[in-house]
């Protein structure tokens, strides 16, 4: 994570999300990245809701736009740890989200979609 400032890399993550622009979203991961997400899961259940893979990635998210077409994300907070930075948001519904995403250097090698546990169903958030 050298030289990444975690609230200019969160304002370019929501900023390429509100856009629909899942280049700009994904120019952030490694192209062997791990993502994993319980809408993930849902979506496509043969996954366990581990996406491996910038592919796979691109696929779960290019569907996930197409049934969210009004998805818009603000960032509530951005906290960050060792090679490490967690963007909390609220997404078009007004639910609270965790983004947790792992860098290897300057890129997203790991991440995953957390959810509060009262929501039932989280479809609609980004991760």
């Amino acid at each position: 994570m050298t030289n990444l400032d975690p609230a200019v890399f969160a304002a370019e993550w929501c900023s390429a999300w509100n856009a629909h622009d899942l280049n700009r979203v994904l120019e952030h991961f490694h192209d062997d990245v791990v993502f994993t997400s319980p809408v993930a899961a849902g979506l496509f259940p043969e996954t366990g809701g581990v996406m491996r893979g910038k592919a796979a990635l691109r696929a779960y998210w290019e569907e996930g736009l197409r049934r969210i077409p009004d998805l818009h994300f603000t960032i509530e907070t951005v906290f960050a740890g060792i090679g490490t930075v967690v963007i909390q948001y609220l997404n078009q519904k007004g639910v609270s989200v965790c983004e947790v995403l792992i860098f290897d250097g300057a890129q997203v090698c790991a991440g995953h979609g957390t959810y509060p546990t009262h929501v039932d169903n989280p479809a609609g958030t980004g991760g």
